[in-house]
């Protein structure tokens, strides 16, 4: 389906990309994760053709998009702040594709109908898009790039600008459009909960380079390295080792015990445990209990064998 092959690009003699090679297969959504600076977006802006590499190539289907404009690439864009024209109703700004395509009025009017009743906007045909939630905007913005069919989307932190909350609600609904649609899908985020929620595989930028593409499951379980683990979340991390929050046990101590907890730290239905052991080493652990240890319980504390990743 696509494949990214070594593309570099710089700015100004400064790599945004290095070599980066990733590919999505038909039907699959790959969920792009790095923090910022590390070429999430240029990358996605090399496959959508707003971007010419210095060095690499793409192909989507077998054809190498060299020298293809945006418009011919088949590919569907959806942005953060939406880009929804403020002039036209919702009903025009899906059917925009279409009618600059050249297709029928009434094909085109169904095609509107379908896609939003399929992203939960039925009867919006005629509101202005200033009237819509950000939320509502952003199912336009969804519906617009999947109104062409595309052979691929993409999707710049599109729940990036959203509160919490709404969020939440989008990135279910999301999930469910993705899978259901069966289209091919590359979504670029800085938010761990996205990246694992939507993506069938995950790839790891840093520096411009992608240093894992894996699973969700796969990539938490084996992280490539120290620096991967440490962004995913995983505080117990050395040289050598990394040991899983999931995988440490704390219990209060039955007699001296092993170590003192430092923090207890809410984060929705985890408590995340800070530990200072007596032998001087800190570990974080995570446990879904409302009876948990408190700041100064002393505590025994387990390590799972199968929550340790070797590195070397």
């Amino acid at each position: 389906m696509l494949r990214v092959e070594r593309v570099t690009v710089r700015f100004d003699g400064v790599p945004a990309l290095d070599r980066a090679t990733l590919d999505v297969s038909s039907g699959e959504t790959v969920t792009v994760l790095g923090p910022s600076g590390s070429g999430k977006t240029t990358l996605l802006r090399v496959v959508a053709g707003l971007e010419a590499p210095d060095e690499g190539r793409v192909g989507l289907d077998g054809h190498d998009l060299a020298g293809v404009p945006p418009h011919r690439r088949g590919i569907g864009l959806v942005f953060q702040d939406h880009a929804l024209f403020p002039h036209r109703n919702v009903a025009e700004n899906v059917g925009f594709g279409l009618r600059m395509r050249g297709d029928d009025p009434g094909a085109t009017a169904g095609r509107v109908r379908e896609l939003l009743e399929l992203v939960g906007l039925t009867g919006f045909d005629r509101r202005s898009v200033g009237t819509l939630s950000g939320g509502e905007q952003q199912r336009v913005a969804l519906a617009r790039a999947l109104a062409p069919e595309p052979r691929l989307l993409l999707l710049d932190e599109p729940l990036g600008s959203l509160d919490r909350r709404l969020r939440d609600r989008l990135l279910d609904d999301l999930a469910r459009l993705l899978e259901g649609l069966a289209v091919s899908a590359l979504y670029v985020t800085h938010d761990h909960t996205e990246a694992f929620t939507l993506g069938d595989r995950v790839a790891v930028m840093r520096r411009g380079r992608v240093v894992q593409v894996a699973t969700p499951d796969e990539l938490w379980a084996r992280p490539v390295d120290d620096d991967t683990a440490r962004f995913l979340g995983m505080p117990n991390v050395d040289d050598t080792e990394i040991v899983r929050p999931e995988g440490v046990t704390v219990r209060p101590a039955a007699k001296n015990g092993d170590g003192t907890v430092e923090t207890a730290v809410r984060v929705g239905p985890l408590v995340r445990l800070r530990v200072r052991l007596d032998d001087g080493r800190v570990l974080e652990a995570a446990m879904a209990s409302l009876d948990h240890p408190r700041p100064g319980d002393r505590v025994d504390v387990e390590v799972d064998p199968q929550g340790i990743v070797r590195l070397r």
